[in-house]
């Protein structure tokens, strides 16, 4: 009986989330690089902490209306450490881009160079408020100011578009939402809810 259980999960057809190429949009994840540190950065000793960055590449996510593929199944062949390690100018490190490859560049049906390319492309698309960059101390504020922000120095970017995360009391993450040709979109409804609590802004360091 095992035996039988085992041939028919692998004859099963893959689900259609688990298809390179087949989703709706892209979320483009911005991460405040002194909260990540703080959060999580430090206590690894990731070199990304010794550097002065404000919003750093996450990543750059394919999307359905309503969920997400991950770990996707593709021919497509994994990326060199070279080509990791050229994404560490805005990503923070190469290990960053590498896991990004393997949990949302595999889904999105592009060769790791087109991936990482489309990813550069999507992060220098978004003007980041060079304001935020000027903070000297600890801010507490709501997370809308941040929106705001973005919102005043993108003028293609409407509130809708554009989501801010909170992690463990400060604001973690600003993620806007694209077309597959990195246009600016309305978010789905589960990606469009903010951060709804005042949070701490750690300044670049």
């Amino acid at each position: 009986m095992r035996w039988f259980l085992v041939f028919l999960m692998l004859a099963l057809p893959v689900s259609s989330q688990d298809q390179a190429g087949e989703f709706d949009y892209y979320v483009l994840s911005l991460s405040w690089s002194p909260s990540w540190c703080a959060a999580t950065g430090d206590a690894q000793g990731s070199p990304q902490c010794d550097r002065a960055l404000g919003f750093v590449l996450h990543g750059l996510w394919p999307q359905y209306e309503t969920g997400w593929p991950d770990y996707c199944r593709t021919s497509n062949g994994d990326p060199s450490r070279r080509q990791t390690g050229e994404m560490a100018d805005i990503m923070g490190t190469g290990g960053s881009a590498w896991h990004q490859w393997q949990k949302h560049g595999r889904c999105s049906g592009l060769r790791a160079t087109d991936y990482f390319a489309l990813s550069r492309e999507a992060y220098e698309s978004i003007e980041r408020p060079d304001i935020l960059r000027q903070v000297r101390e600890t801010l507490r504020l709501d997370p809308s100011v941040i929106e705001a922000a973005f919102l005043e120095a993108n003028d293609d970017l409407e509130a809708d578009g554009v989501t801010v995360t909170c992690q463990d009391g400060r604001i973690q993450e600003v993620r806007i939402c694209l077309t597959r040709d990195l246009e600016p979109r309305r978010c789905g409804r589960d990606v469009i809810r903010d951060c709804s609590r005042t949070a701490s802004l750690p300044p670049v360091r």
